[in-house]
C-alpha cells in the first residue's frame, strides 16, 4: 500500500474512533477485509484525499483570482495600476498552486493506477493536469510574464478610445452604424475606426504567442492551439479536419448567401456586383454576422416585408425589461428563478456617459466561485441584438446553476465539453427569435411576408458564422501558435483566409500585403482573451440545431422552423438532463444519450433546405465566385 494511502487508512480509523470502540472495531474489519478483497480501493482512497485537500485549496484562490478579473473587466481607469497589480497578484497565486509541481507529479502517478480509480476521479485528475498546463511552475518565471502580458493586454483592448472623425465612438455605436448606414464613404470610414485598435495590440500579441506556447510545452504539449484542442480528445489535426468538414457541408448554403449578399449589396449601394464581398459593405466588423441584410431581400408582396420589426418592438421596451423577460423565460421552463445577486453584481448595460471609467464590452458570463456566485457582463441596449444575445448569455448562467449541484465536484462543474456551453446559450438565443414565441411575449412584430424570410435572417447569422469560426479564426490561431507565424504576416494571412473560407476582402487590396501595418486578427476579443478555442463556436452552432430538431419533433411535436418552447417545462427537463451533469460525462455520449445521434450537420441542413431553394431560384443566371 502507498505510505500516503496508509496515513489516510489511520487518520480515517482514528476518525471513527470519536464515536466509540465498539465502532472502531468494525470499521477496522470492515476497512481491512475491502483492502484485501479490492486492491484498488487503497488507489481510490488515495485519489478521493489528494482531489478533496487540492479542491480545498483550489476554490478560495480561484474565486479571488475571478474577482479580480471582474473589477478588472468592469471598471478600467486610465492610468489605474492597482487593478491590474492585483489581477496579477490574485492569478499568480492561483498559478502557483495549480501548477506546483507537486501537484503536477501526484496528480500523474495517480493516473497511472486508473483501472483502480472511479470514473469521476479520472475526470478530476485530468482536469487538474490541465489546468496544470497552464501555469506550470517548472517555468514559474514564463507563467509570470504571461499573466502580466494577458493583463496588459486586456487594458490595452478594452481601454482602448474608438474614434470617428476626430469624436470618440463607442463599440456598439459603431456595429449600429455598419448595420444601418447605407453611405459606402461612411461605412468605410466606420469600418475603419473599428479596426484602429489592432496595432496596439500587437507588441503584446507577440509576447502572448510566445510565452503561451512555452507554458504548455513545459508539460509536453507542442503549442498551445495543440494543448487547446486536447481538452476534445483530439490532436490539432484531427480538429482542423472536422473543421474542414463542417465548412465542406455548410458550404453549398453558404455559397448562395455569398453570391446573394454581392448582388443585392451591390444593387443596393449602387456599385458594381464585386467578385469577392468588401468587408465594409457587411454589418458586422468581422462579417461574422450579416443579420441585418435580410431586409434587403423583397419576397412574394413584390416589396420587403413592411410594419414594425422587433427592433421596433423592442424600442418600445427598456433594457432592464429584456434582461427581466430573458429570466421570466427560463423560469418558464420550469428552470428557477436566478439568485437576487445576479442582479446586484452584473453589470448589465451601457455606461453614462459621465463614467469616469470604461468597461469591457463583450458580452460574457462568469461562475465566479463555481457556486452561486453567477454574473453576466453586457451592454444591453433595446434592440435584436441585444435581446438574442440577453437570451444567450443566460443561457450561460442557467448552464452555471444546474451543474452546480452536489453530484458534480467542483473541478467538474464545466459543460459536457466546451461547445455544449455556447451550443445551450445559442439555442435558447435562436428560440427567443421564433415568431410564436415573441407572441407569446407581448412583443408585435408584422408577420412575415414568407416564412422563408425568417429562415433567410437566422441563415445570415448562424450559417454566415461557420466560415468566419470554422475557417478564418480556427485557421489563423492555428498558424499563430502551432506554426509560430511571424508578425509580418499577421494581417496578409487573414485576409487570405478570409477570402478563402468568407469570400471577404478589405476595403482596399495594400491592407492584405505581406508587412502591412495592422492587425485586424487583434481586433477580435478571442485573439487576445479566450485564445485558440474558437471552433467551440462553430461546434456548438451545430450543436444547437441537433439539440433544437429534437426538442421540436421529439418533445413538441412540431416543425423546427415553428416552435415555441415558452413555457413548456418538459423542453426544462431535457436541458436539465444535459446541463446538470456538467463535465462528469462524455459529450458524445451524452449527445448520444439524450438525441439519439452523435454530432451531425444534417438538422442544421434540413432545417434551412427550404431556403437553399429559394436563394438558387434568386441567384439563377448570377456567377459564383467561392
Amino acid at each position: 500500500m502507498p505510505r500516503f494511502a496508509l496515513a489516510l487508512l489511520t487518520l480515517a480509523l482514528g476518525l471513527t474512533a470519536c464515536s466509540g470502540p465498539d465502532q472502531l472495531e468494525v470499521s477496522s474489519v470492515q476497512s481491512t477485509t475491502e483492502v484485501v478483497r479490492d486492491p484498488g480501493a487503497a488507489a481510490r482512497a488515495e485519489a478521493g484525499a489528494f482531489l478533496e485537500q487540492y479542491t480545498r485549496g483550489f476554490l478560495p484562490l480561484y474565486y479571488a483570482s475571478a474577482l479580480a478579473e471582474w473589477d478588472a473587466n468592469t471598471r478600467i481607469v486610465p492610468g489605474d495600476s492597482l487593478t491590474p497589480a492585483r489581477v496579477r497578484a490574485a492569478n499568480e497565486a492561483l498559478a502557483a498552486y495549480t501548477g506546483a509541481v507537486p501537484t503536477i507529479e501526484r496528480a500523474r502517478a495517480l493516473l497511472e493506477q486508473r483501472e483502480s480509480l472511479t470514473d469521476l476521479q479520472v475526470r478530476q485528475l485530468e482536469a487538474v493536469l490541465y489546468s496544470a498546463a497552464q501555469n506550470p511552475q517548472t517555468v514559474a518565471e514564463v507563467v509570470r510574464e504571461r499573466i502580466a502580458a494577458e493583463a496588459a493586454q486586456n487594458d490595452a483592448l478594452f481601454g482602448y478610445t474608438f474614434t470617428l472623425d476626430g469624436e470618440e465612438v463607442t463599440p456598439n455605436e459603431i456595429d449600429r452604424r455598419l448595420r444601418e448606414s447605407e453611405d459606402l464613404a461612411e461605412r468605410e470610414a466606420v469600418w475603419l475606426a473599428s479596426k484602429e485598435v489592432g496595432p496596439t495590440l500587437t507588441p503584446g500579441l507577440v509576447e502572448l504567442q510566445r510565452l503561451r506556447n512555452q507554458t504548455v510545452q513545459a508539460l509536453g504539449y507542442d503549442d498551445y492551439f495543440t494543448y487547446q484542442v486536447s481538452d476534445y480528445g483530439m490532436t490539432r489535426e484531427e480538429m482542423l479536419a472536422l473543421m474542414r468538414q463542417l465548412n465542406d457541408e455548410l458550404r453549398p448554403l453558404y455559397r448562395e448567401l455569398h453570391t446573394w449578399a454581392r448582388y443585392e449589396l451591390a444593387e443596393a449601394y449602387g456599385e458594381e456586383v464585386p467578385e469577392y464581398l468588401p468587408a465594409h459593405w457587411l454589418p458586422n466588423r468581422w462579417a461574422q454576422d450579416w443579420t441585418a441584410l435580410a431586409d434587403l431581400a423583397e419576397f412574394s408582396s413584390g416589396a420587403t416585408a413592411p410594419g414594425p420589426t422587433l427592433d421596433d418592438a423592442l424600442a418600445q421596451k427598456t433594457p432592464e425589461w429584456i434582461v427581466e423577460q430573458a429570466e421570466r423565460f427560463y423560469v418558464s421552463l420550469g428552470l428557477g428563478e436566478m439568485p437576487e445577486s445576479f442582479y446586484t453584481r452584473s453589470s448589465l448595460y451601457p455606461l453614462p456617459e459621465s463614467a469616469p471609467y470604461k468597461k469591457n464590452t463583450h458580452a460574457s458570463a462568469w461562475h465566479l466561485d463555481l457556486d452561486n456566485d453567477v454574473r453576466s457582463l453586457m451592454s444591453v441596449e433595446t434592440n435584436a441584438d441585444w435581446y438574442e444575445t440577453t437570451h444567450h448569455e443566460l443561457g450561460h448562467i442557467y448552464y452555471y446553476l444546474a451543474y452546480t449541484n452536489p453530484e458534480v465536484p467542483p473541478l467538474l462543474r464545466g459543460g459536457a465539453n466546451r461547445a455544449y456551453h455556447e451550443a445551450v446559450g445559442s439555442l435558447l438565443g435562436l428560440a427567443s427569435m421564433q415568431p410564436r414565441f415573441l407572441d407569446t411575449i407581448g412583443l408585435e412584430v408584422e408577420p412575415l411576408a414568407n416564412p422563408v424570410q425568417g429562415l433567410l435572417r437566422e441563415a445570415l447569422n448562424y450559417a454566415v458564422f461557420i466560415p468566419f469560426s470554422a475557417g478564418t479564426m480556427t485557421n489563423w490561431e492555428h498558424d499563430l501558435y502551432a506554426e509560430n507565424l511571424p508578425q509580418d504576416q499577421w494581417n496578409a494571412r487573414w485576409w487570405e483566409l478570409a477570402r478563402e473560407y468568407q469570400g471577404i476582402v478589405p476595403p482596399s487590396a495594400d491592407r492584405a500585403a505581406p508587412g502591412a501595418p495592422f492587425n485586424d486578427a487583434a481586433t477580435k476579443t478571442h485573439i487576445n482573451n479566450d485564445a485558440a478555442q474558437y471552433y467551440d463556436y462553430a461546434l456548438s452552432n451545430v450543436l444547437l440545431f441537433q439539440l433544437h430538431d429534437h426538442i421540436a419533433r421529439e418533445i413538441l411535436d412540431e416543425d423546427p422552423r415553428d416552435t415555441n418552447y415558452y413555457g413548456q417545462t418538459e423542453v426544462g427537463d431535457f436541458l436539465t438532463a444535459i446541463l446538470s451533469p456538467g463535465a462528469t460525462v462524455d459529450g458524445n455520449e451524452l449527445l448520444e444519450q439524450t438525441t439519439g445521434s452523435g454530432l451531425t450537420a444534417q438538422p442544421m441542413l434540413d432545417y434551412f433546405a427550404p431556403l437553399m431553394e429559394w436563394l438558387q431560384e434568386q441567384n439563377e443566371g448570377r456567377e459564383h465566385t467561392i
